[in-house]
């Protein structure tokens, strides 16, 4: 279902027409209002007047999240607090937050992508909709909350933990779609099952999970586990939060970005090059039509790949490729390049293996070391310790083969890694860097 048939099928043409008229308007503003932006433009050599195409996108500056930082609390703001009326954060892993504020304005922009996103994945008015991002400061519980609204569903603002109570209301109330970290899913499914609750008799039929990579595999296990449609909705704390862009229901073969808010580029993460369609890269965001906290050209870390193709959902946006990994979470191990997701691509490619791991680096004297973790199901763990010890060198070997780079593979029980009500947490690092 389309939510907004006159923007979301807007031709070619008329689209970039209208992008080009709110980028003019963003960059004025920006420059005339935000001593960073203004700085960085004479920097750069660029003035509000210059932009006379979308082309020229690429002469501005590029914003990223240590400027954020920098002009931290408020210094990146357009509007006077008094035109304030919410205020977000993202948790960060290191110092203070990124600081993003609304004007009511940008609430309702924001709640409208959300039931955009919703009505994509095939929900109407008539859904209940469990929502187990968390509250917040954290922009996923509020976002989520606030478009279901729109879309005039029901909300049960569950938020975070509360792992049984969870399963009970999702027993009791009957959702029809559920909002939440994919990990957290997974974690979901496997205590109620513990909890002897047939979770795949449950009213649940969609599921829309983001904050966190994830594949194909772990998109099986979550389906089979609750017998739902699972898909992946992608949005960033500093651009808006979720319902940047969002796989729909008709094709879920990448996700379709919100084109008449944002402007979305694929760069080369080290030269800053503008790559084309196809290739894959750094995803870069300017925002639009953000009236508090614009963004001019803000660097995602994020790897994916943009798709021209029109979907058969009829919608003409751009659509961007599931995230891949993230530029700034790239492990060098002894000079080799690595994301976890390929790591996961690999042991996701195995049976027996389980969707849960973790990645230990450490560095003995002078060379890196890396130990990958991952669980197998009972089955296999019962197996005679030489079976293990096959399947161990077989994912040494694979990694190997496929990444270049050796590890140490531990196998371990089921149900014995860590799970998370957020984020998964895949990386240790313990390094002296």
């Amino acid at each position: 279902m389309i939510y907004n048939q006159e923007f979301e099928t807007l031709p070619r043409e008329a689209l970039e027409a209208l992008q080009l008229s709110r980028l003019r308007q963003v960059v004025a503003r920006v420059y005339h209002t935000v001593g960073f932006y203004r700085k960085a433009f004479d920097e750069a050599g660029v003035t509000p007047e210059d932009v006379n195409s979308l082309d020229d996108l690429r002469r501005l500056p590029f914003t990223c999240k240590q400027n954020l930082r920098d002009n931290y609390p408020f210094g990146l703001f357009t509007v006077p607090m008094s035109n304030i009326v919410r205020v977000h954060a993202s948790s960060g892993t290191t110092g203070k937050p990124t600081v993003v504020g609304y004007t009511k304005r940008d609430i309702e922009t924001w709640a409208e992508l959300m039931a955009r996103s919703y009505a994509a994945a095939g929900l109407t008015s008539n859904d209940i909709i469990h929502n187990a991002y968390g509250y917040g400061l954290f922009t996923g519980g509020l976002g989520a909350h606030y478009g279901a609204e729109k879309l005039g569903a029901s909300v049960i603002p569950m938020s975070g933990g509360s792992t049984k109570k969870q399963i009970m209301l999702l027993q009791d109330f009957g959702p029809t779609a559920i909002c939440c970290t994919p990990s957290y899913a997974l974690y979901l499914a496997e205590a109620g099952a513990e909890m002897g609750v047939d979770m795949k008799s449950l009213r649940l039929r969609v599921g829309i999970f983001g904050a966190e990579p994830w594949g194909e595999r772990i998109r099986a296990e979550i389906e089979d586990k609750l017998n739902i449609m699972a898909l992946d909705i992608y949005g960033l704390s500093e651009v808006m939060g979720p319902g940047v862009a969002i796989e729909c229901a008709e094709g879920r073969n990448g996700l379709h970005v919100f084109e008449d808010h944002f402007i979305v580029e694929i760069i080369d993460p080290v030269t800053g090059e503008v790559l084309p369609y196809g290739e894959a890269g750094e995803l870069v965001f300017t925002t639009i039509t953000k009236e508090a906290f614009p963004l001019i050209r803000y660097r995602s870390k994020d790897i994916s790949r943009l798709m021209p193709e029109i979907c058969r959902c009829g919608r003409t946006f751009v659509r961007m490729e599931r995230i891949t990994g993230r530029s700034d979470d790239m492990l060098i191990i002894r000079g080799v390049n690595v994301y976890p997701s390929q790591i996961e691509s690999v042991l996701m490619s195995i049976e027996g293996l389980e969707p849960h791991y973790q990645l230990i680096v450490d560095r003995e004297g002078s060379l890196d070391t890396l130990e990958v973790q991952v669980e197998v199901s009972e089955d296999v763990f019962s197996d005679e310790v030489r079976a293990l010890q096959n399947l161990e060198k077989r994912i040494t070997k694979d990694i190997k083969d496929i990444l270049g780079v050796t590890s140490i593979v531990k196998l371990v029980e089921a149900k014995t890694l860590e799970r998370f009500e957020g984020k998964a947490q895949r990386v240790i690092d313990k390094r002296e860097i």
